[in-house]
C-alpha cells in the first residue's frame, strides 16, 4: 500500500485528525500528511502513504491554489475569522470600483515579504508563536519571502454593515499566509482587514475535483478498490525538474547511492534537487554534491 491520497478535508479536522482517521480506515501507521490546513479551513490535502512518505516534504513544490473572502474594515487577532476583534473602521458604501481592489490586489503579485501571524505554527526560540500568543506574550517575528503566482478577483464586491467583502483566487508558492495577505490588502487600502473564508483548491499537484471524502474513502476501501484512486509516489514529485536516463550502468550508480559525474548527466544545468527517471518510474532526488560541484549524489532514491 505505497501512494499517494488526495483527500478533501473538510470544516471542524485538523490535518493531523484525517491522518488519524486514515491510519484506521486504511490498517497502516504509515500516513502522513504535507502541510496542514487549519479546522476552519476546507479543501485538497495530500496525503501519502507507505513509501510515498519519502516524498512528502517535496509534495508542496507544486505550489498550493486558495479561494479567499476578504473583509475590509476589521481586523482580528488571528488574522481570520475566528479571532477576537482588534481594530474596527467604517467603510462606506462603494467607497472602491471593482478596478480599485484589482489594481490594488495586483500589487501584491510577485515576490513579497510576509510576518507570519502570531497564530501561527512557525518557530520563534524553538517555540511555537500560537504558544506565545496563547499566554499574550508578543515576540519579534521574522519577516518571510514568498511568492505570490497570481491573485485575482472572483467576485462582485458587496458592501454591509460598515465592511466590504470580495473573493480572491490565488496562487502561491509554500509558507504563504493567506490570512495574512488578507492584512496587507487592507493595508493597502488603509483599512483594517481579515480573512472571512478559505478553501484551498489545490495543493501538490492535485485538485479539489480529485479529493475524496473520508467517508467515500471508507466505502472504496470496503468495496476493495483502493488503487483506483490510489496514485503513484511520482504524482508527489510533478514540482520538481526532471530528466530521464537510459543508461543502466549509471541507473545502477545511482540505485546503490553512487555519486555520478554532471557530465553523464543530459541536463546537467541542475542548480536545485531534481528527479531521475528511468522508463516511468522515478529512481532518485538528486541534488549537487557539496565537496564537488562537478557530482550530483542521490538524496532520495527508490527502489
Amino acid at each position: 500500500m505505497d501512494g499517494i491520497l488526495a483527500i478533501h478535508k473538510e470544516v471542524g479536522m485538523t490535518s493531523h485528525d484525517v491522518v488519524f482517521k486514515l491510519r484506521k480506515i486504511l490498517k497502516t501507521k504509515k500516513v502522513g500528511h504535507t502541510g496542514t490546513l487549519d479546522p476552519e479551513v476546507s479543501g485538497v490535502l495530500p496525503i501519502c502513504i507507505g513509501k510515498a512518505t519519502r516524498v512528502s516534504d517535496y509534495v508542496m513544490e507544486s505550489g498550493k491554489t486558495y479561494k479567499a473572502e476578504v473583509t475590509i474594515g476589521v481586523s482580528t487577532t488571528t488574522e481570520d475569522q475566528t479571532g477576537d476583534i482588534v481594530e474596527e473602521k467604517n467603510v462606506n458604501e462603494n467607497i472602491w470600483s471593482t478596478d480599485d481592489i484589482r489594481s490594488t490586489i495586483n500589487k501584491l503579485e510577485g515576490e513579497i515579504e510576509q510576518i507570519p501571524p502570531m497564530y501561527s505554527a512557525v518557530k520563534v526560540n524553538g517555540k511555537k508563536l500560537y504558544e506565545y500568543a496563547r499566554q499574550n506574550i508578543e515576540v519579534e517575528r521574522p519577516v518571510r519571502k514568498v511568492f505570490i503566482n497570481s491573485i485575482e478577483l472572483i467576485s462582485e464586491i458587496s458592501y454591509d454593515n460598515q465592511t466590504c467583502k470580495f473573493e480572491i483566487e490565488v496562487e502561491c508558492g509554500k509558507g504563504t499566509y493567506i490570512r495574512t495577505l488578507a492584512t496587507q490588502i487592507g493595508e493597502l487600502l488603509g483599512f483594517p482587514a481579515h480573512m472571512s473564508h478559505l478553501i484551498r483548491l489545490k495543493s501538490g499537484g492535485f485538485s479539489l475535483e480529485q479529493a475524496i471524502k473520508l467517508d467515500e474513502l471508507r466505502q472504496i476501501v470496503e468495496q476493495d478498490k483502493l488503487q483506483d484512486v490510489l496514485l503513484p509516489l511520482e504524482y508527489g514529485l510533478n514540482g520538481l525538474e526532471k530528466t530521464t536516463i537510459n543508461d543502466e550502468e549509471i541507473v545502477k550508480r545511482i540505485q546503490n547511492g553512487q555519486k555520478i559525474e554532471k557530465q553523464l548527466i543530459a541536463d546537467h544545468q541542475f542548480e536545485g534537487i531534481f528527479v531521475v527517471w528511468y522508463g516511468d518510474k522515478a529512481i532518485a532526488i538528486m541534488d549537487t554534491y557539496e565537496k564537488n560541484n562537478a557530482l550530483y549524489k542521490p538524496k532520495k532514491v527508490f527502489l
